[in-house]
Parts: structure tokens; C-alpha cells; sequence
């Protein structure tokens, strides 16, 4: 008798992925946004549509059914005329946008320089500095804005520093102005513009800048020809997360800001808790969120056409 051959070991058989499992991954965050931005989104949008009234909601509703059985349907789009027409609505976006502009261009060559002052580093002293950054988080939002109310007041550390050094003659009024709500949120969301460019920037391999130097490269031409596009990425990243919260800013304005100087955060509040004028206040909401949103779709856009 022939004796058997042994048959050969064959590999496991691994099963196909189930699909049902990646569909509920990507369920999570369809589902979050769907619950906590598209629902809220919808019934401002709603809101925004009704017109203004003395009751508990103040507006009125959308759909009424009449007794004869026939639904009538109620849309005002007067709240997005009166948006484009009163010059009220339209001095503040413009005042948002400076301030949030400036501060996020002080952000942007602070935050720059900081990050690659750490990038220069050694490895052991990075993360003591990014820690002396993110301290601040520890502590609460107000205390730190209410800080700087103690430090820009006519008798705060600022106004005694330069008068013990001379360099005034009396007091100062630094407080309730632009440049205070400018420093406010220049301080607040400088960090969220350090961390993405230094995220980017740590990644970047020396061997780069090493072939710029081989090729004839000054340092500072090495810089903007090599580290600079690179660090693209997390610059466009810092801006829009600096640039977005400050144009809605409605803390450091109320605190820092002077009373006549009315950033759009602080005319939807007046509008919602002072007029109670629900609809115009939702108008004006919306009207900011798409200002929010097209600038990061554009960007993305940008972002996979490169990627193609």
C-alpha cells in the first residue's frame, strides 16, 4: 500500500467583513450631526420664517389649519430684506469681521512663531511648553476674560507698568474699545492657532531642509520655499478654528467690548432676550452659520483637489 500524503496546510479562511459594521460607524457621526446640527439648524431655519408676535412663543407658526379644513402656510422672508436693508445689522457683520480678521491674522504670526520656536527645540522641552500652553484651559473662560478687565482698567497692571517706566503721563483708557476685544480674543483662541501649526510642522522631515542647504539655499529662502507650503495645512486649520468662534464672539464683547460697539454675537443676544424678537435674531443666526459653513466647504474642496 501506497502510504498517504499529508495534506497540505491550508490557511485559515477569514471571513469577508460584514458590511452592517462600517455602516454603523459612519452611522455615529451622520446620526450626531443629524441630532445636534441639522435638527437645531432646521427649527431656527423654521423660526426664521415666522414673524414676530406678543405670545409664549413669540411668533407665530408656520402651518395653521383654518376651520373650513384648509392649511395655510405662512413663510417670511421680510426678516432676510430687513437683514440686507437696515444698516443696523449690516455695521455690525462689518465690525465682526474686522475684529475677527485682525485677531486672527495676530494669531496667525503669533502662533506661528511660537510653534516653530518649539518645533527648534529639544525633543524634552516641547512638552513643557506645550503645556505652559494649554494650562490656561484649566482654568474658566470668564476668570480668564475678567483677568484681563483687572490688567486694561486705568488703575489695572498695564496703566502702572508704563506709568513706573515713564512712558505715559496719566492713565490710559485700554478697556472697552476694539483693542480690548481684539486682545481678549487674540489670548482666548491663540492656542487653537499654535497646535495645528505645530502639528504640521513636527512632521516635516529635516532631510528637506538639509537638501535645500546642499542646493544652494540661504535659510531663510529654505524656509519659504521648503517649511512654509508645508505648513499650509495646519495654517488654513488654525485660521478656521480661530476666525469661526471669533466672528460669533459674544463673552469678550459683552465684557471687554464698549456699549455701542455691537458684534453680531451680541445683536442676536439683544435681539432673543432684550426685543424678544425671535424671528429676526434666528434670521441673523442662520445668516452667520452660512457664513461659517461655506468658507469650510471651499476649503475641503480645495483640500481633496489637491488630493486628486
Amino acid at each position: 500500500m501506497t502510504p498517504k500524503k499529508p495534506l497540505p496546510n491550508h490557511p485559515p479562511i477569514r471571513r469577508a467583513p460584514w458590511r452592517g459594521d462600517r455602516r454603523l460607524v459612519t452611522a455615529v457621526p451622520y446620526g450626531w450631526l443629524i441630532v445636534f446640527f441639522m435638527i437645531p439648524f432646521l427649527l431656527v431655519f423654521k423660526i426664521s420664517l415666522s414673524e414676530s408676535t406678543l405670545a409664549v412663543p413669540p411668533y407665530l407658526p408656520l402651518l395653521e389649519w383654518t376651520q373650513t379644513g384648509v392649511m395655510n402656510i405662512r413663510l417670511n422672508i421680510g426678516n432676510y430684506l430687513r437683514l440686507l436693508l437696515d444698516p443696523f445689522y449690516a455695521s455690525g457683520l462689518l465690525a465682526s469681521l474686522s475684529i475677527a480678521f485682525i485677531a486672527t491674522l495676530c494669531c496667525l504670526v503669533l502662533g506661528y512663531s511660537i510653534a516653530y520656536g518649539i518645533t527648534r527645540l529639544p525633543q524634552r522641552w516641547r512638552y513643557i511648553f506645550l503645556l505652559l500652553i494649554i494650562l490656561p484651559f484649566w482654568t474658566s473662560f470668564l476668570v480668564r476674560v475678567y483677568a484681563w478687565m483687572g490688567i486694561l482698567s486705568k488703575d489695572g497692571l498695564l496703566n502702572q507698568l508704563l506709568l513706573y517706566l515713564g512712558i505715559i503721563a496719566e492713565p490710559k483708557q485700554f478697556l472697552y474699545n476694539n483693542f480690548s476685544v481684539m486682545v481678549g480674543i487674540v489670548y482666548c483662541y491663540l492656542p487653537f492657532m499654535i497646535l495645528p501649526i505645530y502639528s504640521v510642522l513636527e512632521k516635516i522631515d529635516d532631510s528637506y531642509l538639509e537638501a535645500a542647504y546642499d542646493l544652494g539655499c540661504s535659510p531663510w529662502r529654505a524656509f519659504w520655499r521648503v517649511t512654509f507650503p508645508l505648513s499650509l495645512p495646519g495654517m488654513w486649520s488654525g485660521i478656521a478654528l480661530v476666525f469661526i468662534p471669533a466672528l460669533g464672539e459674544f463673552v469678550i464683547p459683552e465684557l471687554l467690548g464698549a456699549p455701542d460697539n455691537l458684534m453680531i454675537g451680541r445683536i442676536i443676544w439683544i435681539e432673543f432676550f432684550n426685543n424678544r424678537d425671535w424671528p429676526i435674531a434666528a434670521t441673523v443666526a442662520v445668516v452667520m452659520l452660512l457664513m461659517f459653513i461655506v468658507p469650510i466647504m471651499v476649503l475641503q474642496r480645495r483640500q481633496l483637489r489637491r488630493r486628486g
